[in-house]
């Protein structure tokens, strides 16, 4: 019952209240992006939504107009110098994800699932295929999200995300809003050019002890 229909009634009526909400939020944002370089204030992406059909996500903008399209920022050489200075901002607090809102009250998303993979990133496309985790709603935060989220592996990262699949239940997506919650505030897990690049680094210097 929860998973068919209380849970899209859910994130319809609460993504409708919060884009009320935070609508003077989105207005200082986008004046901010404006100021901060030229390009649009939206950044839309084509990602994996449920069942593996695209669509495209929302955010706002925080990369520069020449950055390269649709690349993780994972592998990007030097992501800090393609980062403008509000988005280095939006993306530590997240706030950067505050126009997937939209995409909500669409029905491309859900507020918890797992975080819709880009088109093109087929590892973590392959891996969430062994525990069911392409078959649901992807979201706008989730397990995976407050339990290391960029410091995740691939194959840990698809882990966390069938766990939930799993788990999936109103006390779970509780649990995992206030974790998302409690991890914004303590900007955990947010590590530019890395997925995983801190679980490496950790590897790279015990071997150099």
């Amino acid at each position: 019952m929860y998973r068919k229909y209380i849970k899209r009634i859910l994130d319809f009526v609460l993504s409708f209240i919060a884009l009320i909400i935070l609508s003077p939020v989105f207005l200082i944002i986008a004046i901010l992006i404006k100021l901060d370089s030229k390009g649009p204030v939206l950044f839309k992406q084509k990602r994996v939504g449920k069942n593996k059909k695209h669509f495209y996500i929302l955010k706002f903008r925080t990369m520069k107009v020449d950055a390269p399209k649709d690349t993780p920022t994972h592998m990007l050489q030097n992501p800090e110098m393609y980062i403008t200075r509000v988005g280095k901002f939006l993306r530590k607090t997240s706030l950067d994800e505050l126009p997937q809102i939209i995409n909500i009250l669409k029905g491309d998303m859900s507020i918890i699932g797992p975080r819709p993979a880009l088109w093109n990133q087929y590892d973590l496309i392959e891996e969430r295929d062994k525990y069911g985790a392409n078959d649901v709603y992807p979201g706008l935060t989730g397990w995976a999200q407050i339990n290391g989220r960029d410091e995740l592996p691939i194959e840990v990262k698809a882990r966390y995300d069938g766990e939930y699949v799993q788990k999936m239940s109103f006390w779970m997506d509780v649990k995992c809003f206030f974790g998302t919650i409690i991890s914004v505030i303590k900007a955990d897990g947010v590590v530019e050019g890395g997925t995983g690049r801190l679980a490496r680094e950790r590897a790279f210097n015990k071997e150099s002890m």
